[in-house]
C-alpha cells in the first residue's frame, strides 16, 4: 500500500478536519513510500521504535505522537534521537490524538466502552460532538466499591476512586486519557459517575462536593484500545501486516 494511500484514508476514516487539536494529526514523520508492516501503540516513545525497527516496520501508528503545541520546536535531546531513529530506518509515524478518541466505532472512548462494558447512551456533551468522551450506563448497578474492582480486572490497573464505597452506581460517563476538566458535563447531566485516566486536585473537590463520583484508572490504560482496534481495521481492509506492541506505563 503507498503511504499517501493510507494517509489519506486515515484522515478521511478519523475526520481530522472535524478537530481543534494541539498537535498535527496524520502523517508526522515521512519514511518509506510503500507500507506493508505496521507497528501501533499509544505513545512513539524510543522502546515503541526501537520495537518497530526490530519487527522491520514500515510505519508505526500510535494516539500520541510529536510537535505538541506549546512544546519546545529545537529537534534535541529525546526527540533528536526518536527521529533520528526513525529516519534511519526510514519508517513513518502516523499520529491521531482527538480524532483517535472520538470515532465512533475505532475510537479510544468507544473501545474502553466495550472493555468495560458500558452501554453507550450518548456524547459527553450533547452540543459539540467534537468533545470527546460518551455517557452510558453500567451492564448492571454496581456499588461504588465493585465498580473499582471491576476496571481494576478488565484493565489490570486498580484506579483511584473519590466517592462513598458503598454507594450504588448506574450511570456513568467517561473519556479517556487525560481529562480531568470534563468531569463538569458529567455533573451537569446528573450521572452518578465519571471515569478518565488521570486525577488532579480539583477532581477530589468536584467529585465530593457534586456527588458524582470519580475514578481515574490510568492514562496509558484508558488509550491502549483504540490504535489496537485502528491497526487491526487496517490488517482486514487493506490485508496489511499489522503488531499492537504495548509499551506498559503505570501513569
Amino acid at each position: 500500500m503507498k503511504l499517501n494511500t493510507l494517509v489519506s484514508y486515515l484522515n478521511r476514516e478519523l475526520q481530522v478536519d472535524q478537530f481543534r487539536d494541539y498537535c498535527p494529526n496524520g502523517l508526522q514523520v515521512e519514511g518509506n513510500s510503500e507500507i506493508q508492516r505496521i507497528v501501533t501503540g499509544v505513545t512513539a516513545c524510543q522502546d515503541l521504535i526501537d520495537a518497530a525497527v526490530a519487527y522491520n516496520a514500515d510505519a508505526i501508528l500510535v494516539h500520541h505522537g510529536y510537535f505538541w503545541k506549546g512544546e519546545p520546536q529545537a529537534i534535541v535531546g529525546i526527540k533528536k534521537q526518536r527521529i533520528q531513529t526513525l529516519l534511519q530506518h526510514d519508517i513513518s509515524l502516523l499520529a491521531y490524538h482527538l480524532p483517535l478518541d472520538g470515532h465512533p466505532v475505532l475510537g479510544n472512548n468507544m473501545q474502553l466502552a466495550d472493555v468495560l462494558d458500558f452501554e453507550v447512551t450518548g456524547p459527553l456533551d450533547p452540543n459539540d460532538k467534537r468533545i470527546p468522551g460518551n455517557v452510558g450506563r453500567l451492564s448492571r448497578p454496581m456499588r461504588a466499591g465493585e465498580l473499582t474492582e471491576h476496571i481494576a480486572v478488565k484493565l489490570n490497573r486498580m484506579p483511584q476512586h473519590i466517592g462513598e464505597e458503598d454507594d450504588i452506581i448506574e450511570t456513568i460517563a467517561w473519556c479517556t486519557g487525560g481529562a480531568q476538566s470534563y468531569m463538569q458535563y458529567a455533573i451537569n447531566q446528573g450521572i452518578d459517575a465519571y471515569l478518565t485516566g488521570e486525577i488532579n486536585e480539583p477532581s477530589v473537590h468536584n467529585a465530593r462536593e457534586s456527588g458524582t463520583h470519580f475514578y481515574a484508572a490510568g492514562h496509558h490504560a484508558t488509550e491502549r484500545y483504540g490504535a489496537k482496534a485502528l491497526g487491526e481495521h487496517l490488517a482486514q481492509e487493506f490485508s496489511l501486516d499489522v503488531e499492537f506492541i504495548d509499551i506498559d506505563n503505570p501513569v
